[in-house]
């Protein structure tokens, strides 16, 4: 189902440059933050769009690992 599925990171200081056509999040409303809302992704299917290029991309389950590690920046301080 998330075969063709990828997430890029991005600084939050780089939202209003996010062309929200291009990806499945639907608005800045949308995206989750780390814990020091410093940073948020995207996610797409098929190839990163060319305002995301030259950074990190991701597997769909590479990134599922890196939200569910306890100790990392994108788990939730409950």
């Amino acid at each position: 189902m998330y075969d063709n599925r990828k997430i890029t990171v991005i600084n939050a200081s780089d939202v209003s440059s996010v062309d929200f056509s291009q990806v499945l999040e639907t608005s800045a409303d949308t995206l989750r933050y780390n814990n020091d809302n410093t940073k948020t992704f995207v996610k797409y299917d098929g190839a990163q769009p060319s305002f995301l290029s030259g950074k990190t991309e991701y597997s769909y389950g590479d990134f599922v690992a890196i939200l569910q590690d306890e100790e990392g920046e994108w788990y939730p301080n409950l």
